[in-house]
C-alpha cells in the first residue's frame, strides 16, 4: 500500500513538474519569440526579455535573434555597362524588426540568409550593370581619382564620371531595403567589400593608372620647370638691378675722389706760374717713369708733347 501511494506521489510530482515547465519559459535581451500552435502562429510576438508563460504541451517557444546579424555574400564575376568584367563581393547587416512576418515568410535564419543572398546578389548585379567601370571602381563625382591635394592653375583631363561607387551601394541598399521589409527584415546598411579586375582586362586598367600617374608627373614637371625659370628670371633681375646700383655708386665715389684729388692739386700747385710749372714738370715725369724703361723703344716726333722736356733739356746743364 506504502509503494503504490509513493509510486503516485512521484507521479504526480513528475506531472506537476512537467507542466511548470511547459507553462513557464524564459526569454533573454538578444532573443524574441513567436508562439504557435499546431504549426501556426499565435498570439503577438513577445519581444521583452524575462519569464513569460504559454499553455504547455500544445503550444511551442519559438525563438528569433533580435541582434544585429551579418550577411557576408558570395564574391559574385558580373559585367559592367562597358561590357568589362569585375570581381564584386559585398557584405551587409541586418536585424529581424517584425518577428511574426519573418516567421511566417522565411521560418528560420538558413531561409534568411538564402533570400537576402537573391535578393542583394541581384540588386548590386543590376546596378553594376547599369553603370561603367570607372563609376563603380570611383568612391564619388566629385573627388577625381588619382589626384594629389595640390591646386594648381592647371588641369588633367579625367574622365568624368556621374555617380560614383558610395552612390551606387547607396541605390542597391535603398531599393533591397525595401523589398526585404515585406519579410519582417530591416536591412541596416550594405557595403562592396572588395571589388577586383578580371585577369582579362587587368593589363589594361594597370595600363590606364600608369598613363595617369605619368600624365601627373608630367604636369608637375612643367609646372616646376616653369616656376624655376621664374624664379631665376627674377634672380638675374635682381642681381642686375644691384651690379647696376654698386656701379653706380662706385663711380659716385670715383668722380667725387677724383675731384677731391683736382681740388688740392689746384691749391697745392696753382696761384702762381713757378708752381704750375713745376706740377707740370712732375706730372711729365711720372709719366715718363709709366712709359720707358731700359727694354723700351719710343720713336717721337720733333713736335711731340713727350719730347717737349727731353727737347728743351740741355746735356751737361746742372740745375740747382
Amino acid at each position: 500500500m506504502k509503494k503504490a501511494i509513493g509510486f503516485f506521489v512521484a507521479a504526480f510530482v513528475l506531472l506537476v513538474l512537467l507542466f511548470v515547465t511547459g507553462t513557464i519559459y524564459t526569454v533573454r535581451e538578444d532573443q524574441q519569440v513567436v508562439l504557435t500552435q499546431f504549426g501556426k502562429p499565435v498570439g503577438e510576438p513577445v519581444t521583452e526579455a524575462g519569464i513569460h508563460f504559454k499553455i504547455p504541451f500544445i503550444v511551442k517557444v519559438n525563438i528569433i535573434e533580435k541582434r544585429v546579424l551579418a550577411w557576408d555574400g558570395v564574391s559574385s564575376q558580373m559585367p559592367t555597362r562597358d561590357k568589362t568584367y569585375i570581381q564584386v563581393d559585398t557584405f551587409a547587416r541586418w536585424e529581424i524588426s517584425d518577428p511574426l512576418a519573418y516567421f511566417q515568410k522565411l521560418r528560420d535564419e538558413r531561409s534568411a540568409l538564402s533570400r537576402l543572398d537573391d535578393i542583394l546578389g541581384s540588386e548590386t548585379r543590376n546596378a553594376v550593370a547599369r553603370h561603367d567601370l570607372i563609376e563603380v571602381v570611383r568612391s564619388t563625382k566629385d573627388r577625381q581619382p588619382d589626384r594629389t591635394d595640390v591646386q594648381t592653375e592647371s588641369e588633367i583631363d579625367f574622365e568624368p564620371i556621374q555617380v560614383g561607387r558610395r552612390a551606387i551601394e547607396k541605390g542597391v541598399f535603398e531599393t533591397a531595403k525595401s523589398k526585404l521589409e515585406d519579410f519582417g527584415i530591416t536591412l541596416l546598411d550594405l557595403r562592396f567589400k572588395r571589388i577586383n579586375y578580371n585577369s582579362d582586362v587587368a593589363p589594361d586598367i594597370y595600363q590606364r593608372m600608369i598613363s595617369e600617374r605619368q600624365q601627373i608627373a608630367e604636369r608637375f614637371r612643367s609646372e616646376g620647370a616653369g616656376e624655376a625659370a621664374r624664379i631665376m628670371g627674377k634672380m638675374e633681375l635682381e642681381v642686375k638691378k644691384i651690379e647696376s646700383e654698386a656701379y653706380r655708386t662706385v663711380q659716385s665715389i670715383l668722380g667725387e675722389a677724383d675731384a677731391e684729388s683736382t681740388r688740392i692739386y689746384a691749391e697745392a700747385y696753382g696761384g702762381s706760374e713757378q708752381r704750375e710749372s713745376f706740377y707740370e714738370f712732375v706730372k711729365t715725369l711720372e709719366a715718363y717713369d709709366e712709359i720707358l724703361d731700359e727694354k723700351t723703344t719710343v720713336i717721337l716726333s720733333t713736335d711731340s708733347d713727350l719730347f717737349r722736356l727731353l727737347r728743351s733739356a740741355k746735356p751737361g746743364e746742372n740745375k740747382e
